[in-house]
């Protein structure tokens, strides 16, 4: 059972920076070897996905865990306010197009959980239709695991309260992270209590197991992500085909 408050959102007492940010650099070079193995085998996809509070730091871990990776291979979608389109179908037809084909890294920043968060969060579904879209989507991510050859990683960015607020003043007070800010955020601070609620029951009732990354010092926010990923790629076997040597007719 997963309660954030038993869970600290900085690092171990112990943890030095300088060491873990040459770990980090160890992770996302091994990461940037094992992505070309990934890409050239075509074997597995991965997707891996991000869900946090505002301002818990997920396109900076986007941009530093994957820096060593090449673009070609990464794919990275932003989930937002259904368009009209996606409004007319099923709550997962938009995601499920964005599910990495075979080679690929798909990156989530947000994901399918926001229709089992912001809309429960926020009453704008019942809790009928909440259990059954748990079941959908413990169904479509062991659909992805079991037939489509799917590694699937998943992250909550753990953020203090206290450091949310530090973080989204710095977005009106540093001018190169203005167009950050969104007086929306501040307001859905006001449901921290109950967005933790939902985000344990989301942890709690997943078939797939979440990661819980502490972020209130990004540079092990950083170490976190690239570890686990690379410890579970590491397991796979990854490598590049052999060479077919074409037969002359």
């Amino acid at each position: 059972m997963i309660r954030l408050s038993d869970i600290d959102s900085r690092p171990p007492k112990h943890a030095d920076k300088d060491d873990y940010k040459d770990l980090t650099k160890e992770y996302t070079d091994r990461l940037g070897a094992l992505q070309d193995k990934l890409y050239a085998q075509k074997k597995y996809g991965v997707l891996v996905i991000f869900q946090g509070m505002d301002a818990s730091g997920k396109d900076g871990a986007v941009k530093n865990v994957f820096e060593e990776c090449q673009p070609s291979g990464l794919r990275v979608t932003s989930f937002k306010r259904p368009t009209e389109e996606e409004f007319a179908h099923d709550f997962l037809w938009r995601v499920h197009q964005h599910a990495p084909p075979k080679g690929m890294i798909h990156i989530f920043n947000r994901s399918h959980y926001e229709d089992v968060l912001i809309q429960r969060v926020h009453k704008w579904v019942d809790e009928k239709t909440v259990d059954s879209r748990f079941d959908a989507i413990n169904a479509f991510e062991s659909l992805l695991q079991t037939h489509a050859n799917t590694v699937v990683f998943k992250f909550y960015m753990h953020i203090s309260y206290e450091q949310q607020a530090i973080e989204l003043q710095e977005r009106l007070d540093s001018r190169s992270k203005n167009w950050k800010h969104n007086e929306g955020d501040w307001k859905e601070r006001e449901y921290w209590s109950e967005y933790m609620r939902c985000y344990e029951d989301a942890f709690n009732r997943s078939v797939l197991p979440w990661t819980i990354v502490p972020v209130d010092e990004r540079w092990y926010r950083d170490y976190v992500i690239s570890k686990t990923i690379v410890e579970k790629l590491e397991q796979l076997g990854l490598d590049y085909p052999p060479f077919q040597k074409v037969k002359k007719p």
